[in-house]
């Protein structure tokens, strides 16, 4: 007569099933809840840079009808400009953006990198297999790095255009030129803290599922940062 196993706690039922997910302590990065999860990460970071985009849309807006409306439409009427002018640091703020555009490829490549740790980890679990460990780049701290570096040299553009007699409020122009700067330097700000949080779980050892999702969407926002910025800059660049 077939018999039923019996745990040792006494009951029937069928042998334990090792438990399975992600990390680094022999789980695969590739749980069944993995995609999931990344598809409403993304879901949520799409719908966030979709709020930042219309914000600097309608910030456009105003900044293309105050230039346009600062036009005279007579030459002969006699008219006094107030739009104003504005001796921005060009030198430094296209050395801001090759900062920024480098911190970009950077940021992809630490994606990449933690990507390619999150696929070996099914095999590092596996007993008497042992990986040698690579010795790599870290090109995370070097992102970091790179976006404290931009956001330091926009400070400094800033401290220029105050010695050279420009303020928030000397002209409409003066006042785009810090509004679009400050709100683009808060939003990467955000993502600088983001990477952080990742720099930290990687410290702490905590498990790689988790860290590449905040990696693979930080790194999606940091690219749309980057190309915000190229945008800033050459609208900037027209309303001198």
């Amino acid at each position: 007569m077939p018999t039923t196993p019996v745990d040792h706690t006494g009951h029937g039922g069928e042998p334990p099933v090792p438990p399975t997910g992600g990390g680094d302590e022999g789980h695969s990065g590739q749980g069944p809840n993995y995609s999931a999860r990344l598809h409403r990460a993304r879901l949520g970071l799409i719908c966030t840079m979709v709020a930042v985009t219309m914000m600097f849309m309608s910030l456009t807006g105003v900044y293309v009808f105050r230039k346009a409306a600062d036009t005279p439409t007579n030459p002969t009427t006699e008219y006094v400009r107030t739009w104003g002018v504005v001796n921005l640091p060009w030198a430094l703020l296209g050395f801001n953006t090759f900062l920024l555009l480098l911190s970009s490829s950077t940021m992809e490549r630490a994606r990449r990198h933690l990507a390619m740790q999150s696929a070996l980890a099914p095999v590092r679990s596996i007993p008497g297999i042992a990986l040698e460990e690579e010795s790599s780049f870290p090109w995370l701290g070097a992102t970091v790095v790179l976006g404290f570096g931009f956001l330091l040299g926009q400070w400094m553009a800033w401290r220029q255009l105050q010695h050279g007699g420009f303020y928030l409020n000397t002209n409409p122009y003066s006042s785009f030129v810090y509004l679009l700067t400050a709100i683009h330097g808060l939003h990467l700000a955000g993502g600088i803290v983001a990477l952080l949080f990742v720099q930290v779980g990687t410290v702490k050892k905590r498990p790689i599922e988790a860290r590449r999702i905040l990696l693979e969407v930080t790194s999606w926002y940091w690219h749309f940062m980057a190309i915000l910025w190229v945008y800033v800059f050459f609208l900037l660049a027209i309303g001198k």
